[in-house]
């Protein structure tokens, strides 16, 4: 009886120690993954699933990465990059363009959406159906130049001029609320606002910048990272956008499904507007190009050359450094 007794008490205490062992190895385990922030452009939506895809499906652990995503605070995420404090980002092909011109070393690494989903919408209602329409008007903007330098390349193609519009800075105010009170159109992306729209029974005109100019067909968001961590972590860029690559793939394919992940990542959203969102973009992540993320120099070369032709920026983009397709995993 006490030899059983003391087998029993060997087994329990190596049972304890293997136990014990195992715990320690997951901690090491944890603890060897590299930590880095990606930081987003505004609060979570669509544009962002693949990432959060990324972390909930555990692409990024197998890559050996343990991924923050944080939102952009009053600094942005452009400058919070470019400055080396995060090391990924969600930008704008037009905003990186001006912030190279200005030589802040950040670099776009994927194009999130392949084409321009964005454009002047306003309710049925306000009888806007083309930019001619927009004479006499207010727009309500958040006072970038840009915003006027594209009302009047529109407005000039039907010979109208942006100085009969009435353009306001309407700061957070979203979009239903603006145009109720005294706003005529805004510059909406139409996969999340346009989307909500229609949920809402609100019918919109909406002018798209892609039916009115091929150089307004910019990427719009991009994944982006400072130029010191190309030079000195190219294989952590590597191991972050396959890992991205995936997550996008993923809500490509199973949209649903990614609208799921979305949602329990961020309760606060609104899940049936989600849904509906993630259906109606999943398809344009890619679209016509032959992989996720693909960026081209003549989409960067057109857009620099329109902002440079409207007096937006004080010299030529030079297009190849503003971008890279190398960290894309190979297909």
């Amino acid at each position: 009886m006490k030899k059983l007794l003391l087998i029993m008490v060997v087994l329990f205490t190596l049972i304890i120690a293997g136990c014990n062992q195992e715990a320690t190895g997951n901690d090491q385990d944890e603890s060897s993954l590299k930590k880095v922030t990606m930081v987003l452009d505004w609060t979570p939506n669509t544009n962002h699933t693949g990432l959060y895809v990324a972390q909930a499906e555990g692409y990024f652990e197998e890559e050996g990465l343990d991924v923050e995503i944080t939102l952009p605070g009053e600094s942005g995420a452009d400058q919070v990059v470019a400055s080396g404090k995060a090391e990924f980002g969600i930008g704008a092909q037009e905003a990186l363009t001006e912030a190279r011109i200005q030589d802040i070393p950040i670099v776009s690494l994927a194009a999130i959406i392949q084409h321009n989903t964005s454009g002047f919408a306003s309710p049925a209602d306000k009888e806007i159906t083309s930019p001619a329409d927009y004479s006499g008007k207010t727009y309500g903007g958040w006072g970038a130049p840009v915003e006027k330098a594209v009302i009047d390349s529109l407005m000039k193609q039907e010979d109208a001029s942006a100085d009969d519009v009435n353009i306001i800075n309407m700061g957070n105010t979203d979009f239903f609320t603006a145009v109720e009170r005294d706003v005529d159109f805004a510059w909406i992306y139409y996969g999340w606002t346009g989307v909500e729209a229609e949920l809402r029974d609100i019918d919109l005109n909406m002018q798209y910048l892609t039916d009115y100019s091929e150089k307004l067909d910019y990427y719009t968001p991009v994944i982006t990272t400072n130029e010191s961590l190309i030079d000195s972590e190219p294989e952590t860029i590597q191991a972050f956008m396959k890992a991205v690559t995936k997550g996008y793939e993923y809500a490509i394919d199973n949209p649903d499904k990614a609208a799921d992940i979305l949602i329990e990542a961020v309760p606060d959203l609104d899940p049936e507007l989600v849904k509906a969102s993630q259906e109606w973009i999943s398809p344009k992540y890619q679209d016509d190009a032959s992989q996720w993320g693909l960026q081209d120099e003549n989409v960067w070369q057109k857009y620099g050359d329109w902002m440079y032709e409207n007096g937006l920026l004080e010299k030529e983009l030079d297009a190849s450094s503003a971008y890279t397709n190398e960290f894309l995993p190979e297909k």
